[in-house]
């Protein structure tokens, strides 16, 4: 609605056309880091001078914004590539998998979540970056916390286009440094991101959807991280193929039988 009504209003919603990040989409998260510090540190959003964005665009942020209001899917975490990167305060996740923990993880923590409202600040090719502000309601605590941070989306080279933008580097920043990716507290946020995913949320129906198609498993197949496991995820909407009965994935079955695509993935378990 919004991207109509600016149409009809003259308002382009086209991106700024500039690129801030490789073209290749099988390069890791990691290499989608934007770097930055802010004056001041103060994110509030002023929501009135947010431009117009594409309804892909826009569709994107709905979804992370459902996210941080605690309503995680399976389909909201696909919004982020299987090879991701998480990276705020607290957490450094540097897979969706584990990622996936954390989205599921918060209703643990909170009551509830309100946004306040979001502007966008950049809309570059490759990079979308709002401010947004959110009430965070604690469970064990009467207290709420006000947070305002730049949400920092770089978005996957493969799916720019797409009518279903995904990203590779999701960087929530509440002040007016950066995070150093070194150091103890690195490590902390790296240790934190793995055991809540593997311990605190190890039954979790929508963390365990993302369990067979971590990063690492590709990597020691020497595979692009674009492939098969974006193919496993895309066989969920296939039924009665029977590929969801295990919980892992049979990568080296998959491989010797040259499945490449979700038509070969289903055309293999079907026939088996």
């Amino acid at each position: 609605m919004a991207a109509t009504t600016a149409a009809l209003q003259g308002q382009s919603t086209a991106d700024s056309g500039k690129a801030n990040f490789p073209t290749d989409p099988s390069l890791p998260g990691e290499h989608f880091e934007i770097r930055q510090t802010h004056p001041t540190g103060d994110h509030k959003p002023n929501p009135a001078k947010s431009p117009p964005l594409s309804p892909q665009r826009k569709a994107l942020i709905d979804d992370i914004i459902n996210l941080y209001e605690m309503k995680p899917t399976i389909g909201r975490v696909k919004r982020y590539t299987p090879d991701c990167v998480y990276n705020d305060q607290f957490v450094y996740a540097n897979d969706r998998y584990k990622m996936a923990g954390q989205w599921f993880a918060l209703p643990k923590l909170f009551k509830a979540a309100e946004s306040h409202g979001y502007q966008v600040v950049t809309n570059d090719r490759d990079l979308i970056q709002l401010r947004h502000e959110e009430d965070w309601h604690f469970k064990v605590v009467p207290k709420v916390a006000a947070i305002n941070a730049l949400v920092s989306l770089s978005l996957d080279p493969g799916s720019i286009d797409s009518d279903f933008i995904r990203v590779k580097y999701h960087k929530d920043q509440a002040n007016d440094k950066d995070y150093s990716n070194e150091g103890l507290g690195a490590t902390f946020k790296k240790w934190q991101a793995d055991n809540v995913a593997k311990h605190v949320m190890k039954d979790d129906p929508g963390v365990k959807a993302f369990e067979g198609r971590r990063m690492g498993q590709e990597r020691r197949r020497g595979m692009r991280l674009s492939s098969i496991c974006d193919v496993y995820v895309e066989a969920s909407s296939y039924e009665g193929t029977g590929f969801f009965a295990c919980t892992d994935p049979p990568w080296d079955a998959l491989l010797r039988n040259g499945c490449r695509s979700l038509e070969d993935v289903v055309k293999f378990h079907v026939g088996r």
